[in-house]
């Protein structure tokens, strides 16, 4: 399937089959090509934990107001996003540039300077929002990829987060800002139309 294809097919959707499991190359595959989203400084601030055992699948739908497609879906993906992203991958995403010929070593030090100053000290306002940014960079590459493997998502913002971070050990300092339901559709489903969509000219200005 092509790009735009998944794009155009891709849907948030209700009822999964809960008797399909997501075969575990598959899902490595998935989260290997979502992986390659972009993001700043390719500093890749994301953490994921994926929730596949029934037992805590139902722990993880207590902890999102009990809808049944946590519980029903192959695999729950918990998009974390880390503002200590920096500090954790900034020296191996440097060596490789380095490495790769992207950069020389005499800019490392400016490199690092740059770094500091767009996104701040760890607990700084800016921070969070680079890691909720890239972390949703990479959850709508989830998706996409998801529906060209011939799987089915949704994303869910409807979580009480500190329930979740309680249970399934997330650091206080991360961030969730969405987990994605992923599996195959329930037989029988036969969806609605699309949603409404604004035309371009309701949300573009062109200068």
């Amino acid at each position: 399937m092509d790009v735009i294809q998944a794009l155009k097919e891709r849907r948030s959707i209700n009822f999964f089959d809960p008797e399909r499991s997501i075969p575990d190359d598959t899902l490595k595959e998935l989260l290997e090509i979502a992986n390659l989203a972009p993001s700043s400084f390719n500093l890749q601030p994301w953490k994921v934990i994926a929730v596949k055992d029934r037992g805590r699948k139902k722990v993880l739908r207590r902890c999102a107001f009990d809808q049944p497609k946590v519980e029903e879906a192959s695999v729950v993906l918990i998009i974390v996003a880390d503002p200590m992203g920096v500090e954790e991958n900034r020296n191996a995403v440097i060596e490789s540039n380095i490495e790769l010929g992207y950069m020389k070593p005499e800019a490392t030090e400016s490199t690092l300077g740059m770094i500091q100053t767009l996104y701040g000290p760890p607990n700084s306002p800016q921070r969070k929002v680079f890691a909720v940014k890239n972390a949703s960079l990479f959850a709508m590459s989830v998706m996409v990829a998801a529906r060209g493997l011939g799987l089915e998502t949704h994303p869910m913002d409807g979580f009480d987060e500190g329930a979740i971070k309680k249970e399934f050990g997330i650091p206080n300092d991360k961030i969730v800002p969405m987990i994605i339901a992923v599996g195959y559709m329930k037989p029988g489903v036969t969806l609605f139309p699309r949603a409404y969509r604004r035309k371009v000219e309701d949300f573009v200005r062109f200068e």
